[in-house]
């Protein structure tokens, strides 16, 4: 495992961390005895970083990692977020009363008295021009509840924003083979101000990992499923906004790219960490196997110069014309 310097914090974190998404909801069932066996494996092959959020099944993920951090001796950090919980989610329930509540609610959930980091959960674009929303985050790592904080956006446009805010840290923003367009102008300032990015959807809701086809079924329970068309939440979060059929395309046209002895999915992560702006990957799972694939990405040689250009030309004709002007 390798480890990078996440923002100004004075961290360092897994290239490749985990998210917990998918132990949370969302995914379809996952039982908790898998669930705690991911996270231990992901512990025990140099993890330090987990990422999660309080609508994760409805704070199930919380109390999953503060249950390893009681199994387990090693330090590491959580992320979590907070703003998803409000209905309707608007700009103006993101007052001092409502993220005092959900901030108390994540520390009881994660058994520790202040959060590593907090995240506000892709709120509307309108919160990034509330000055007084991130005086509430710096009042709160004041009084001692957060230690730091950061956003998780949609759209380039709001993280560009969010960045003035000389409090924000960290930006969660999704990167992948399937959504380039954060290494244009964003990663350029994130770089020059210190600011980390945790690369969310590594894998394109598991489209990257090559294991899927047109005869794939997910359960009803399962964003990808219920989500392609952006009914739940937005659509840029269920296989990258790219549509399912084109991205089986893309992922063909991806093969014979990956090194012989690399899966597909170490292929995604390892391009995501050729960008020196990346903090870490953060790649879910829901069993010990996933993780055993998806960490060796951190170790893995840089790809060559024409690799990467070869990829460059699968986003332009597949995805580029279906993503790039909407997030």
């Amino acid at each position: 495992m390798h480890y990078r310097e996440l923002g100004r914090t004075g961290w360092k974190v897994s290239t490749v961390s985990f998210g917990a998404w998918a132990i949370g909801g969302s995914w379809g069932e996952v039982d908790e005895a898998a669930a705690m066996a991911t996270l231990h494996r992901a512990l025990d092959l140099g993890v330090n970083f987990f990422d999660t959020a309080d609508v994760y099944g409805d704070g199930r993920s919380e109390r999953l990692i503060a249950r390893l951090r009681a199994e387990r001796s090693e330090p590491f950090h959580v992320a979590t977020k907070a703003g998803r919980r409000l209905d309707p989610h608007v700009a103006g329930g993101y007052d001092r009363a409502n993220l005092t509540a959900f901030v108390e609610r994540s520390l009881v959930n994660l058994q520790v008295e202040a959060i590593d980091l907090l995240q506000l959960h892709c709120p509307p674009t309108p919160v990034y021009y509330m000055p007084e929303v991130f005086g509430v985050l710096d009042d709160l790592v004041r009084a001692g509840k957060l230690r730091h904080y950061g956003v998780s956006v949609e759209k380039v446009e709001e993280a560009l924003k969010a960045i003035e805010y000389p409090g924000v840290q960290s930006v969660q923003v999704i990167y992948n083979i399937f959504r380039q367009r954060p290494a244009e102008l964003l990663f350029r300032e994130t770089l020059a101000r210190r600011v980390g990015i945790l690369a969310r959807l590594p894998l394109s809701s598991g489209m990257l990992s090559g294991r899927l086809s047109a005869q794939s079924a997910f359960a009803s329970d399962d964003h990808r499923s219920f989500n392609r068309e952006g009914a739940a939440f937005d659509r840029g979060e269920t296989f990258s906004g790219l549509a399912y059929d084109v991205g089986l395309q893309a992922v063909d046209a991806l093969r014979p790219l990956v090194p012989p002895g690399w899966t597909m999915s170490q292929f995604a992560l390892r391009w995501i960490l050729m960008n020196e702006a990346v903090t870490c990957a953060i790649p879910g799972g829901r069993r010990p196997g996933q993780v055993d694939e998806n960490m060796p990405a951190a170790d893995l040689p840089p790809l060559s110069t024409e690799t990467m250009a070869a990829v460059a030309r699968v986003y332009a004709d597949f995805a580029r014309p279906q993503v790039h002007h909407r997030w």
